[in-house]
């Protein structure tokens, strides 16, 4: 669906994307993963032709330079930075974009509509929603023409946590329905949430390409756990962690305990097996 060769973005002498290449298959969501200054705004800017480039950009077989008409038909874009018009009312934002983009209005909104929860504010002046709601907005305007990509530049950025679960949600829906989501993220839950690969930029570069899991192991990741136990049972978890090769230590109603990614399941499962029961637990 997407095919990137050797993308070089420069500022002067500085190299904010240098010498990228990756591939993205029909239906994958794949994060581009890194601190800030890492390049990853810039991929996406680039994946829209919205600045100049070197290297080639091409979207299910059109090159976004040569063919950018067609290309912006195939693709929906929710920046980081939302900017509407206040005084304008949520309908009136759909019928405006929907004019842009040469869509029935009619046709295109109501299943959106339904799907993203925004009809009891179809009246509303946009300046009065959410954050979350504006987000949500920002999505339903990305998908009017039903596009067959979808790219978002850190699309939680400005949401609480409740906020960002949702909308996160409303993501997974739309990679089950076989869009393909290209998304920026310096969030690990994000990542780990919503994408099957992970392409990791450090300063310009691509420095891996791979699934969630594997990158957790790469980096050396760990989860800090904090199980609550009945008082009975915190020696015998000790000792079976020790059997296990994992490093324990006492707190109060329970004990501390650093999982190595993806391994969590396995903790639990280990402690049920041996008969210990977990009244409750946290995650750092």
């Amino acid at each position: 669906m997407i095919d990137v060769l050797h993308l070089t973005k420069r500022y002067g002498r500085l190299k904010a994307v240098d010498d990228v290449s990756f591939d993205i298959r029909p239906g994958e969501a794949v994060a581009l993963w890194g601190a800030n200054g890492a390049g990853k705004t810039t991929v996406l800017r680039c994946l829209l032709n919205l600045i100049p480039f070197e290297g080639q950009v091409i979207v299910d077989g059109h090159d976004v330079r040569r063919n950018a008409k067609i290309v912006r038909q195939k693709v929906g874009f929710v920046p980081q930075s939302l900017t509407f018009h206040d005084d304008l009312r949520v309908d009136e934002t759909i019928g405006f974009y929907a004019s842009l983009k040469k869509v029935d209005v009619l046709t295109a909104a109501p299943p959106l509509l339904e799907r993203l929860a925004l009809g009891p504010h179809l009246e509303k002046a946009v300046g009065d929603l959410s954050g979350g709601l504006k987000q949500r907005l920002a999505l339903l305007l990305a998908l009017l023409a039903d596009p067959t990509v979808l790219l978002l530049d850190e699309p939680t950025a400005s949401l609480d946590a409740l906020a960002r679960e949702d909308f996160l949600s409303l993501l997974v829906d739309l990679r089950r329905a076989g869009k393909t989501i290209v998304f920026s993220t310096h969030r690990l839950e994000e990542m780990s949430a919503l994408a099957e690969r992970v392409l990791y930029m450090g300063e310009g570069r691509l420095a891996a390409d791979c699934s969630p899991l594997d990158l957790r192991r790469q980096m050396g990741w760990t989860a800090q756990l904090h199980l609550f136990l009945p008082q009975e049972s915190i020696d015998p978890a000790l000792q079976l962690l020790d059997r296990h090769g994992l490093e324990g230590r006492r707190n109060g109603r329970g004990i501390f305990v650093a999982i190595p990614a993806g391994e969590k399941g396995a903790l639990f499962r280990l402690l049920h097996e041996a008969g210990i029961s977990v009244t409750d637990f946290s995650l750092d």
